[in-house]
């Protein structure tokens, strides 16, 4: 790996609350559901609990991660650091479409993956949800030895390579895999069988794996190169036993798979790269913080993480003047911290130009980008609980009713009984005049003309024309309330959920008993927290569906 050149000494040494806190990440991203106490995070990070504490501090801070309780978890932010490989990187922008044209056509799920040293790391999924389907996520890794992409790359490795693999295939450390390790019994994921594999793909042109990741999973991986002709990814198609054998897939799927490879390696020829001109800070993002917290914030991890997010600014790597430039950092601090960033793996350099790794996708990516809806907005909900003391929801339109998929309910001897799953007509609900609101007009009159208004309470308006009439209002005034027209003595306030484009997606609520709050009492004390909560859950939405739509359930 390229190294970063200069005669100060001082300014090499590696930055260590950036190393430690990429373990930090790491580890988080390694636990199940992204959640560990503090207390286990030194223990599975092997460092002491003051340091853990204030990269934590740091991470909180920095958005990256939530204090959950007594634990820390991954927060959505944290996705920013993988999105920089995705962004400097044209694979997922140029090919995913073509991708998903050709799981449509097979009607089976298609990936594509690149090399990450002894690794094969996804970087587009186009998935087909079935009772049996595949679940692999966007910056999901498997062992090379183990899956079809993996003897495709290993087709062009070299000893040093193979060193590299025979070192964690020995200690069984490093990579985070999706899949277990395989065990000695299967020769396939012998150094013979791998060895053996790759040959084959160097001779034939593409790979299959009959059931070697899992049982009942049979995939096919063919090449696409560049206008080069050197490997940059690898084309699968995967699917279950129950609908294909290994060579029944290849007689499937293989030429339209060569078909679609080749039509990649024309798209990435004419794609023109990404080179905006990246926003100029007008001074280093960590010195108030640094000034409000004192020692428990690090800055030296700030600093280091916005250098690597700053390197998926431009397609193609950033010189070390142009980081220091976009970081508002000066030349030796940036260079530091690419060095380290470097040593980790996470960067490297080729003719004076930085980028990251596939790599950086290990630090949560993965676990983050699979998160539904309901998740991205439960710790959301809870905190605005906590704040009013009220239970609080989120729904989407399904069909003529709301559908909830998130709820916190409040601690009172009196409160509403709802639970995820629980459906209520549209029309008669603050979330469901919100979600009808965000409609475009012509979709609106029709999902009113279908809904078959009829009174619930004495309150219950049922008027098109007043119904109409109040929808208009909450789009425009961005909330809506209803008054015990769902139930008597319920009275509820809802504002909007909204997408990367500003579509409203879903609503999020506060119930309250009416006899508790009168309504103006509502609309002051609990509308602009209520309004808060929205726009949290909106911006979370925003970073997790960045690179792949958003899961509702």
């Amino acid at each position: 790996m390229p190294q970063i050149s200069t005669t100060d000494a001082a300014d090499e040494a590696p930055a260590g609350p950036l190393e430690r806190g990429l373990t930090v990440l790491r580890t988080l991203a390694a636990a199940p559901g992204g959640q560990l106490s503090a207390s286990e995070l030194a223990r599975a990070t092997g460092l002491a609990r003051s340091p853990v504490d204030r990269i934590a501090t740091t991470l909180v801070h920095l958005g990256h991660l939530r204090a959950d309780g007594r634990d820390l978890a991954l927060a959505p932010r944290s996705m920013e650091l993988g999105g920089a490989y995705l962004r400097a990187a044209p694979l997922a922008d140029v090919l995913g479409p073509l991708a998903e044209q050709l799981a449509d056509a097979l009607d089976e799920s298609v990936s594509l993956a690149v090399p990450d040293v002894d690794a094969v790391r996804f970087v587009t999924q186009a998935t087909r949800r079935r009772t049996l389907s595949v679940s692999f996520r966007t910056g999901d890794a498997l062992p090379a030895e183990s899956c079809a992409p993996g003897a495709l790359f290993a087709a062009d490795w070299g000893p040093e390579q193979y060193t590299v693999w025979r070192e964690r295939r020995d200690d069984g450390g490093g990579t985070a895999f999706a899949v277990p390790l395989p065990g000695g019994t299967d020769v396939r994921a012998t150094e013979a069988g791998l060895v053996r594999r790759a040959a084959l793909t160097r001779e034939r042109g593409w790979s299959v794996d009959d059931q070697l990741v899992e049982p009942g999973l049979v995939a096919l991986a063919v090449p696409v190169a560049d206008a080069t002709g050197r490997t940059v990814c690898a084309l699968s198609v995967v699917s279950h036993t129950s609908r294909h054998s290994a060579d029944s897939l290849r007689g499937f799927a293989l030429d339209r798979m060569r078909h679609t490879a080749r039509a990649m390696t024309a798209a990435l020829a004419a794609h023109t790269p990404r080179s905006p001109a990246p926003d100029v800070p007008d001074r280093d993002a960590s010195r108030d913080p640094k000034e409000e917290l004192g020692p428990a914030y690090l800055q030296s991890l700030a600093r280091g993480l916005s250098v690597l997010a700053a390197l998926g600014s431009t397609e193609g790597g950033l010189p070390l003047a142009a980081v220091a430039r976009t970081t508002a950092l000066s030349r030796a601090t940036a260079r530091r911290s690419l060095l380290t960033l470097q040593q980790k793996g996470y960067a490297e350099s080729a003719d004076g130009l930085f980028s990251p790794t596939p790599r950086v996708l290990e630090l949560g990516y993965s676990v983050l980008s699979g998160l539904t809806l309901g998740e991205l907005a439960q710790p959301h909900l809870a905190a605005l609980v906590a704040q009013v003391h009220e239970s609080a929801s989120v729904a989407v339109l399904d069909g003529d009713d709301i559908r909830y998929v998130a709820r916190v309910a409040a601690g009172r001897i009196m409160s509403v009984n709802i639970t995820v799953g629980t459906r209520f007509p549209a029309y008669a609900t603050s979330m469901g005049r919100v979600l009808l609101a965000g409609l475009p007009p012509t979709e609106r009159a029709a999902r009113l003309g279908s809904a078959g208004l009829r009174p619930l309470t004495p309150h219950t308006l049922t008027g098109a024309d007043a119904v109409r009439a109040v929808l208009d209002t909450t789009e425009e005034s961005g909330y809506a309330m209803v008054d015990q027209e769902l139930e008597e003595g319920l009275r509820s306030l809802a504002v909007p959920v909204r997408d990367r484009n500003g579509s409203v997606i879903a609503a999020v609520n506060v119930s309250l008993h009416a006899g508790r709050t009168s309504a103006d009492a509502a609309r002051t004390g609990i509308l602009p927290a209520l309004r808060e909560c929205g726009a949290r859950i909106t911006g979370d939405v925003a970073l997790v569906s960045d690179r792949q739509p958003l899961r509702i359930d």
